[in-house]
């Protein structure tokens, strides 16, 4: 049986931002941790062979030039900030954080590489890729609203709770979360780097989406700035056009569908639309922004 060689701490790291929830006793296995005592302290070099790839990643794309930069200055310097790993069985370890050093040591020829052990159930695992994914990379704001929303999700958090986890002011972490109710096109360019936070946390100010895609279209077109931006809601909110259309009468069946569809909306984190007729017929549409986007739908749908 092939055992971690134990290493002195580093001091602080990713394993003070993580916290160890579970340094006494040892889980139940039910929940998918080993029974027997692990070397949670310190810092332990393990195999990079015997190093799964963590199925909860919320990155599945990572640019191969600054991969190569950081196997570089791995050759150089060495793995400076340890990754984070729980452990399968007795010579078997899934990666917890640290997807970006782990490809790099492996393009670098590395055959060992340090790391933390931590005890984490599933459920943990999600959480803790999704935070130190937030916190360490160097995401767009739609990929930050919709790691929160999987947090919101899947981690069972509530709102109240999601600024303390990510360390942001829940007034921060909630105008994050409005970029979600953009339409799929605006998202895409928040994606895309069309537009900044600053431009659409004022477009979600106009109520009607054909005149949000109008003037995201001339900000991308002319290159307005924020400041236009905020300029041009201001001038369509004193011409009356914030002030939405009165509206029928919403039925039993009516309230029922809004319902289901904002139910939709938050558990996949995008605007899902719901149609339907008159016959009791219609349909569900699911937008996706990316592969990867779509990806992580089909994890919900369990397909």
């Amino acid at each position: 049986m092939m055992q971690p060689k134990k290493r002195t701490g580093l001091g602080k790291g990713l394993g003070a931002l993580l916290g160890d929830r579970d340094q006494a006793g040892n889980q139940d296995s039910s929940e998918g941790v080993l029974k027997a005592p692990l070397p949670v302290s310190g810092v332990n070099t393990i195999p990079l062979a015997a190093i799964e790839t963590n199925p909860f990643q919320p990155r599945t794309h990572f640019d191969q030039e600054a991969l190569e930069e950081l196997a570089e200055s791995i050759r150089v310097q060495g793995i400076i900030q340890p990754i984070t790993v729980r452990q399968l069985s007795e010579n078997r370890y899934q990666l917890i954080s640290g997807e970006r050093r782990l490809q790099a040591s492996r393009l670098a020829g590395l055959e060992e590489i340090p790391a933390y052990i931590r005890k984490a159930n599933d459920q943990q695992m999600l959480e803790m890729a999704i935070i130190e994914n937030i916190q360490r990379e160097n995401l767009n704001a739609l990929e930050i609203a919709l790691s929160y929303q999987r947090l919101l999700a899947e981690c069972n958090l509530r709102q109240e709770e999601l600024g303390d986890r990510v360390g942001k002011k829940r007034a921060t972490v909630n105008n994050y979360l409005r970029l979600l109710k953009l339409p799929p096109e605006i998202q895409a360019g928040i994606r895309d780097g069309l537009v900044s936070m600053g431009h659409a946390r004022a477009l979600i100010n106009v109520p009607f989406v054909e005149e949000q895609l109008a003037l995201f279209q001339k900000i991308v077109r002319e290159q307005w700035s924020v400041r236009q931006v905020e300029d041009a809601v201001r001038r369509l909110a004193d011409k009356g056009h914030t002030n939405p259309p009165e509206k029928k009468e919403s039925g039993p069946a009516d309230t029922a569908i809004e319902a289901l569809r904002q139910r939709l909306t938050s558990h996949f984190g995008t605007r899902v639309n719901i149609r339907s007729g008159r016959d009791e017929t219609g349909e569900i549409r699911i937008p996706f922004l990316s592969h990867d986007d779509l990806n992580r739908i089909l994890e919900l749908l369990k397909l």
